[in-house]
Parts: C-alpha cells; structure tokens; sequence
C-alpha cells in the first residue's frame, strides 16, 4: 500500500478589523485614507471629517478627493463638526495650504458626501456592523467626543479608538501641545475619560515615521497616477517641514494609527494614564502621560513609544500600489494579527 498523503495544514488568515477614519485631510489623513482602504488588514467602514487642518468644507472635499482618485467607491463619507467644542479653529494653513491638501492638482470628485452629520453616520455604522468597530481619528475629536456623549448606549459596540495625537515630549502646535489635541482639548479629555480602550499615537512616534527621499522614490517608482500624487503630497508636505522647523524629510503623522490596527507588531505601545491639560497658561492642550507611574493612577490608554519605520513604509507603500492599478502589482502582506483586546499589561 501507498503512504497516506499530508496535506499542509492550512493557516488561518485573520479577518480585517473593521474601521471607521475620522479625519481632516490634510496631507498625512490622504495617505492614512489609502493605507486603510487598500491594505486587507482592515475594512473602511466610513470616513468621516472634521474641522482641524483646514476648515469641514474644505476637509471633506478633499476625502471626496482623495477617494475619487484612489478609485475607493462603496465607502460613505460625511462631514461633521464645523469647530471645537469651546475655542475658535485655527486651521493648519501654514502646514497643509489654502486647499488644505496642497500640492497635486486634484480633479473634481465623483463622489458626493452623504447628506446626514458625521456624528450620525458614526451612530448607524455602530449600531447596525455585526462586530464593534474600531475608531481611528487622525483629527481633532470633536466628532468622537460628541458621539460619546451623546450615544454612550453604544460604547460597547467600540472595540477601540486608535488617535493620532498629543505626544509624551513637546508638541508642535505649542512647545507642549500636538496640534490635533490642541484644536479641541474638552473634546479630547472626554475621549480620554471616556472608558473606551484608546490607544494614543502621538508625535513621539510619528516622528519615526520620516518621508525621505527614498521612500518618495518608492511611490514614483510605482508608476501609477495614485502614486505620483502620493509623491507630489510628500513633495509639498516636505517643503513645509523645511521651512517651518528644519525637518530634513517630513514625518507622516496619521497613517501611523492606522498601521497599529492592521499589525499592532508595528507599533510598540505600553500602558500609562494620560491627562489632557486643559487650563495651563503655557500647556492648555498638552498630553500629560504617567509613563512611569509617578501618580499613581490606573493606565486610560495605550501609548505608542516605537515604530518599526521600514515595515511601515513596506505596508503603506503597497497598499497605494494596490489601489493604483498599473504599475509594479505589489500586494501588501497579510497582516499577522487584529487588535489584541483590552487586557493590561505593555505591548
């Protein structure tokens, strides 16, 4: 008789987490737009958008933009609020330009914003996703801080809120505050005492994050429409970071909390609690962060100390080739893991 035939034992290839981006494109919220919705570790769910960078007309243009060009179709985007909770907006127009996505000529978009508030939007994807949904603002969290306060029924249907914002050293909006933090500091202390597992990537980390003159390389090298846009973006985003501190390659802030839900491998977080500073003469908007335990307090979120840039850049890289149709057909790799849920300890 013949061996019995082995069969390789198939490897289970985890589900994509789903995800909602919450943003206010920007030049680092395109590239965190297409980081989700052309690498398989996550599902975009939605995008909604928000006053921080440039003003909530002008934020949700430019996700209309940006989906257009990227080819991102089925994904309901809707604008939300229109300035932080209590202060004035200040926009970013010295960092991201008049359009707030400066730098490419975009065409107009085929796609129109959904008719009902973000907030709104938020609600219904929680409500009606058979799984919780992970929220990945990369903006101020004025829209998060009022679904949270006005839908705390649906806290549970969250799995995680994964920001991009504040920093454990100074900032860059004040010498102690990140700027999406800054913008909305009410909204961000609500987010923080909210009880809803929240990871915070923060400057410290995006600041490995380096767009260099070989990674803008990589998107050119694509030969693709998508990826020469990608690589205008960075162009105009490095001219910016030049000018006004001296950065010799700009870091990319917001696709870096988006890379911690497809692989949380990339980014190393620990446990620590974090205040948000919110009447400082010098600190209002400043991420207070205990990493060393100093006070006492039970840790309210995961915070981001260390990214693994080359992997990063791999993944973002590929995701805008899948996107991209033609050019060199690189498919991004399968992500390891999903989120691991709320259970202590460092990571």
């Amino acid at each position: 008789m013949s061996a019995p035939v082995s069969f390789p034992v198939p490897v289970p290839v985890p589900a994509p987490v789903p995800i909602v981006i919450d943003c206010d494109p920007g030049h680092d919220d395109a590239l965190a737009i297409l980081l989700a919705a052309g690498d398989p570790g996550v599902e975009l769910l939605a995008v909604t958008t928000v006053a921080g960078n440039q003003t909530v007309e002008k934020t949700t243009l430019n996700a209309l933009r940006v989906c257009t060009v990227a080819g991102i179709t089925g994904v309901p985007v809707a604008a939300g609020c229109a300035g932080p909770l209590v202060e004035t907006l200040r926009v970013a127009e010295d960092v991201h330009g008049v359009s707030g996505l400066d730098g490419p000529r975009f065409p107009e978009p085929s796609l129109t914003a959904r008719p009902e508030h973000a907030v709104e939007l938020l609600r219904r994807v929680l409500a009606e996703h058979p799984e919780p949904v992970t929220l990945v603002p990369t903006a101020p969290l004025t829209n998060i801080a009022l679904l949270l306060t006005r839908y705390p029924e649906l806290t549970g249907r969250i799995r995680e809120i994964v920001l991009m914002g504040g920093s454990t050293d100074r900032g860059n909006r004040t010498p102690a505050a990140e700027f999406n933090i800054h913008t909305d500091p009410e909204a961000a202390d609500i987010v923080f005492r909210s009880g809803v597992p929240v990871t915070m990537c923060g400057l410290n980390v995006t600041h490995q994050a380096l767009a260099t003159a070989e990674v803008v390389a990589r998107f050119e090298a694509l030969d693709t429409d998508l990826g020469r846009i990608c690589a205008e973006l960075l162009g105009f985003f490095a001219g910016t970071y030049l000018r006004l501190w001296g950065f010799p390659a700009p870091p990319v802030h917001d696709p870096v909390a988006v890379a911690r839900v497809i692989d949380p491998g990339l980014v190393t977080c620990v446990e620590a609690h974090v205040a948000v500073e919110l009447h400082g003469r010098h600190t209002r908007g400043a991420t207070v962060v205990d990493l060393h335990g100093t006070l006492g307090r039970p840790a309210n979120a995961r915070v981001a100390v260390e990214l693994r840039a080359d992997l990063f850049w791999d993944r973002l890289v590929a995701a805008v080739a899948a996107l991209g149709g033609s050019g060199t057909g690189q498919q991004a790799p399968p992500a390891d893991t999903g989120p691991a849920p709320w259970t202590g300890g460092s990571r």
